[in-house]
């Protein structure tokens, strides 16, 4: 009964760390943007225009730290902008293939994707190109910046794809617009 109490508060010892990181990761969204994706739950366009803007907001803060010389620890705050960016990014990803997957018509938005897609990749090449980053800062945030850059590059294609079977799918008339989408209680 006692090595089992002791395996059982061993194995709560080992796992609060990593409970407590967790803890420390915090949303990238501000209140306000979360009120407004909520306010555009029903209008997917809006929602994925929305999201378009956060995510080149989190990149423009991303660049705006890298340049400003009052920032001490530009490693550290590229990385977590960087992450912010990463985070941004996915719920914008996830949103277009769950209106994807529901044949919801988001042609205009998804032309708007993709040009976000390709300003985002000549920052991010941009960012990885730069010269004069000392190694040990750049070791700091090269695995998100590598990782940002396959998110992108890999999303561009299936974006373009996904306008693709979009076009066709408007030809056959099997899009919902958004109009037709039943309202949320």
């Amino acid at each position: 009964m006692l090595s089992r109490q002791i395996l059982i508060f061993l194995a709560v010892l080992t796992l609060a760390p990593s409970v407590l990181r967790a803890e420390k990761h915090r949303d990238p969204f501000s209140q306000q943007e979360i009120d407004q994706i909520r306010d555009a739950a029903q209008e997917p366009d809006i929602r994925i225009k929305l999201f378009v803007t956060f995510t080149r907001v989190r990149l423009d803060a991303l660049e705006k730290v890298r340049s400003d010389p009052k920032v001490t620890d530009k490693a550290q705050e590229t990385h977590d902008r960087l992450q912010d960016f990463l985070d941004v990014y996915d719920e914008l990803n996830e949103n277009v293939d769950t209106y994807g997957d529901r044949h919801n018509d988001i042609r205009k938005s998804l032309k708007l994707v993709i040009d976000a897609d390709n300003e985002f990749q000549a920052k991010l090449r941009g960012l990885k190109n730069t010269a004069g980053i000392p190694p040990e800062e750049a070791k700091t945030y090269e695995f998100l910046l590598t990782d940002a850059l396959e998110a992108v590059d890999s999303s561009v294609e299936d974006h373009k794809q996904l306008l693709t079977e979009q076009e066709d799918l408007a030809k056959k008339k099997k899009l919902t617009q958004p109009d037709a989408m039943p309202a949320s209680k």
